[in-house]
């Protein structure tokens, strides 16, 4: 068999297994909106990070309002303190600035030596920064990677040890549809959600077989304090109460992707499929002032 007749069939392959990944991936969607719940293992303890506002903030007030030990961490005290008045038997505020290696490592150490540690760690801190060809910028990239990716990265590496010591965890990281394609304006940040898509799939591969459970979480357009500024249309635009929901919901899962909404997630894996010539045509009329 010629050389040209085995990529043929190697691009057959790989497109049919993406329409396959996207079936599954979007069954699993639609079973959020279902409204069929599976309660989460008996009371676990949680501990979100980037929860003082938009969705860590929602995320917290469900699962506290589903009656689970919620650690709340961020870097704005006043803000976690307000949070935790709201449901102070169910939240606790610990203030933590994820570009602090040592305070991490810190943190974490003095969660799981508390007794049995959180069994579930959400990763939910972020920034957003426009970046565009007319204001390109490495410092400003490099201050988005540094929280949206390494800031995460500096948690799981102070987390995983004691999951893996316990034999038992869940790790829940909320990267973005953002990380899917890349789009106008989201030069530091799209590159920084699809570093995050890439590192939980890698995970996911490697915990295989064990009983650390690993979940990337890939939201559109949700209404936070990240969104207030965008002067863009904003497709399918969701309230964060919404969005808390149907990551609690995934959670109770075995999924590996939560994304939402759905017709929002199913055009952006379509364009995946096409050529570039086509996609990027696509994505630059769709995004055209």
């Amino acid at each position: 068999m010629s050389d040209s007749h085995i990529t043929i069939r190697l691009c057959v392959w790989i497109t049919d297994r993406q329409k396959f990944l996207i079936r599954s991936q979007l069954s699993g969607v639609k079973a959020i909106k279902s409204g069929e719940e599976t309660v989460l293992s008996e009371k676990p303890s949680v501990w979100i990070i980037g929860g003082s506002s938009g969705i860590g903030r929602h995320l917290a007030l469900e699962l506290a309002g589903r009656d689970q030990s919620v650690v709340v961490s961020a870097r704005r005290q006043s803000a976690l303190e307000e949070l935790a008045s709201q449901k102070p038997d169910h939240l606790r505020a610990v203030p933590l600035d994820i570009a602090d290696e040592e305070q991490v490592r810190s943190v974490a150490d003095a969660l799981f030596k508390e007794g049995r540690g959180p069994d579930c760690v959400i990763l939910n801190a972020g920034i957003y920064e426009p970046m565009s060809v007319q204001n390109y910028s490495a410092a400003r990239a490099r201050k988005v990677m540094d929280i949206n990716y390494l800031g995460l990265v500096r948690v799981i590496e102070a987390v995983l040890p004691h999951f893996q010591a316990e034999g038992r965890g869940h790790l829940v990281i909320v990267a973005s549809v953002a990380g899917y394609q890349g789009l106008p304006l989201s030069l530091a940040y799209g590159p920084s959600k699809a570093a995050l898509i890439n590192h939980c799939e890698a995970l996911r591969v490697e915990l295989a077989g064990t009983d650390i459970r690993v979940q990337v979480v890939n939201p559109g357009f949700v209404r936070t304090p990240l969104t207030s500024g965008n002067r863009f249309p904003m497709p399918f635009l969701m309230e964060p109460e919404e969005a808390a929901r149907r990551i609690v919901r995934g959670m109770a899962s075995n999924r590996f992707e939560i994304a939402f909404p759905t017709r929002f997630v199913f055009l952006l894996k379509l364009m995946k499929l096409l050529p570039y010539a086509l996609s990027l045509y696509l994505v630059r009329r769709a995004t055209r002032k």
